[in-house]
């Protein structure tokens, strides 16, 4: 989609910069050590090798433990999702493009810490913040505002992390966000001087 509005350049420099993102921010928070105990479910390593685990089970009894499984996460983290989508939802049909394009457009130097800062509370996913992103870009909003504003919905939702409280402490998902948000607000700069 973002090819289609944008063309092959922009996209590749946008999706170059979101690898970049993601490959370092995971590196970043991979070398700390201990970070593991931020995780709130129990994750056990696996013993022996890998291919010397086997498990048998019927068909009938892996769906049984699918849907216990999921009716357990269901149960865990629907309400969050529910005010999560609500938040979004109300952020999404009632606050104007106009009032996101004057506050976040234009080139002034508060104008991607903007977007980012209006993106974090909706929730959506790429292709459904798109169409979003041409009206922005249409009004008069810088492409890399509009960018960081996209990457913002999709990576630093917060109804996302109200999702993941429920498995990981607080202190992990500040520590993600502001990886991730610096990373944003860097593409959204770059992509403002560049273009």
């Amino acid at each position: 989609m973002l090819f289609s509005l944008f063309g092959w350049k922009i996209t590749a420099i946008y999706i170059g910069f979101g690898l970049l993102v993601a490959i370092f921010g995971g590196y970043l928070i991979g070398r700390i050590k201990g970070i593991e105990k931020y995780v709130l479910i129990p994750v056990t390593p696996m013993e022996g090798e890998l291919e010397q685990v086997q498990i048998r089970m019927t068909p009938k009894e892996r769906v049984r433990e699918a849907w216990e499984y999921t009716s357990d996460i269901f149960g865990k983290i629907y309400l969050y999702v529910m005010v999560g989508v609500g938040i979004g939802a109300f952020i999404h049909g009632y606050i104007p493009a106009e009032f996101i394009a004057r506050y976040a457009g234009g080139d002034a130097w508060y104008a991607v810490p903007a977007a980012v800062a209006l993106g974090i509370p909706m929730y959506s996913n790429a292709a459904g913040v798109m169409p979003l992103v041409e009206v922005l870009t249409d009004k008069g909003m810088l492409l890399g505002s509009a960018l960081a504003f996209m990457m913002a919905v999709t990576a630093l939702s917060l109804p996302e992390a109200m999702i993941l409280k429920r498995i990981l402490d607080v202190k992990l998902i500040a520590l993600f966000f502001g990886i991730v948000g610096a990373g944003i607000l860097l593409v959204g700069y770059m992509f403002n001087f560049i273009l």
